[in-house]
């Protein structure tokens, strides 16, 4: 073009670099608008998520939300609208202008060359010139507008990635270690041993070396904690609700790491070892069980994907659910449905007990493991307990008292701190902790004082000491 007419060509050229940094301004509002919009189709997804669980559903029906829910949805989900049409139509009016400009660029080319033919200016144009001129102007004006549509859109694509490399790129917490320690279930006895351990949450124990506070006021979750459990003892935590019970069973298979100090099983360090290894050797029973929508075969071998069908069945006879399981009609291929929707607190309860004798641990953890049930469901699930529990390191945290009673050691938690241990007997002598909590639970009273003739209830009642141990 240049060697054409190096007049028609400054005249055809001189609005790209103008609409290529148009573009980029138009960019940048494209990737603002598309960050906007995945932002409110984040919100919309999980309402929905929400809102359609069964959880969700009972409820909203049970507080009458259903309107508030559906106009909660209908607001959200305009917003969605709103702001895919504002991304859509962020950068139109940028490329409608673009290419009216390079449509009319060649009369524009045409005017000039006229002037220029017209012996008005010194020119070597000629008919045949401009036509070849205007040609190759048109096969280069085009994707030079394709080139400029592209980076617009780069620029809201952008927007998705950097939502999702910002996933990516989250670092986990809870890595092996460099030269991790595989352990069998076959080798381990099932010590367990914390040792002054402490632990703020949102806080690594490298910051906490260095100094560093992750809320500023310097308060932990555990504070100094020391305990030992023999292998194949059952342990209790007890203690009221925000003690730190729950947090002591996770630091175990490694939900979280100690800010301080160290959990050893059989003298290893727990960050030392394997993850895999350490899940494999860990199983917990939670409040509530969590099953997955898919067949009860399914979220028992997930215990052990390896197991035979012969070992499920054992394992689920073990737990009182083979004999429910057979009544559906489709057996162990019975859908649960979200959440184990299908079965009962105590049936799910049940299979997931099931699913962790499958699963054949060496350390057992019962995180209220029969609290929200019924005495005849619990009856189902202490008997489905106890061949788990046996020749079985087992931690057990209870607010129901009566399901500990028989613990081999019993360790008080208060303020992230173990106040008392010792067996049900020795803590009742005591008189502090453990002995207010049981005497709230089983003489109908709250602890007033304690006097020299025994513990003084809030309801007047006197009870009288226990004889200490050995006297």
């Amino acid at each position: 073009m240049f060697i054409l007419s190096w007049e028609l060509t400054v005249v055809s050229m001189f609005t790209v670099p103008i609409f290529a940094f148009i573009s980029k301004f138009v960019g940048a509002r494209r990737r603002a608008a598309s960050a906007r919009t995945q932002r409110a189709a984040a919100e919309v997804s999980a309402i929905t998520q929400e809102t359609l669980s069964i959880s969700g559903m009972m409820l909203s029906k049970l507080f009458g939300q259903q309107q508030r829910e559906i106009q909660r949805f209908h607001e959200e989900n305009q917003q969605l609208a709103d702001l895919t049409l504002q991304r859509q139509m962020t950068g139109r009016a940028f490329f409608t202008s673009v290419q009216i400009f390079f449509s009319l660029t060649p009369i524009l080319i045409y005017l000039i060359a006229g002037y220029l033919l017209s012996g008005n200016s010194p020119s070597g144009l000629s008919t045949g010139t401009i036509i070849a001129f205007t040609t190759l102007q048109a096969r280069l004006f085009f994707p030079i507008g394709s080139l400029l549509q592209v980076s617009v859109e780069l620029q809201g694509s952008l927007a998705l990635f950097e939502r999702i490399f910002g996933y990516l790129d989250i670092k986990p917490e809870i890595v092996d270690a460099d030269d991790p320690v595989t352990l069998s279930p076959e080798e381990v006895a099932g010590k367990i041993k914390l040792e002054d351990v402490r632990l703020q949450y949102g806080l690594s124990a490298e910051e906490h070396l260095n100094g560093v506070s992750a809320n500023g006021t310097g308060r932990l979750a555990l504070d100094g904690v020391n305990l030992e459990i023999a292998p194949g003892q059952l342990a209790a935590f007890v203690g009221p609700s925000g003690a730190g019970k729950t947090t002591i069973s996770y630091l175990i298979p490694r939900l979280y790491d100690v800010t301080e100090g160290a959990v050893k099983i059989d003298g290893v360090d727990v960050r030392d070892i394997r993850l895999a290894s350490l899940a494999r050797l860990i199983g917990y029973v939670s409040q509530e069980s969590y099953l997955f929508h898919a067949t009860l075969r399914e979220n028992l071998m997930y215990g052990d994907p390896d197991a035979t069908e012969e070992q499920m069945q054992a394992a689920a006879k073990a737990a009182f659910i083979h004999d429910r399981i057979m009544e559906f009609s489709d057996g162990y291929d019975t859908i649960v449905g979200e959440r184990g929707y299908r079965l009962s607190g105590g049936e799910r309860q049940r299979l997931s007990i099931a699913r962790v004798i499958l699963h054949d641990p060496r350390i057992l953890i019962l995180d209220e493991a029969t609290s929200a049930l019924d005495s005849a469901s619990e009856r189902y699930v202490q008997a489905a307990l106890e061949p788990l529990m046996k020749d079985r390191t087992t931690i057990a945290i209870a607010h129901r008292l009566s399901t500990i009673l028989s613990a081999d050691v019993i360790f008080a938690v208060d303020g992230g701190r173990i106040v008392e241990r010792g067996t049900h007997e020795e803590l009742l002598v005591n008189g502090g902790l453990y002995a207010n909590l049981y005497h709230e639970q089983f003489d109908s009273g709250r602890v007033e004082c304690h006097c020299l003739d025994g513990i003084v209830l809030v309801n007047g009642r006197l009870v009288a000491p226990m004889p200490r141990v050995g006297v």
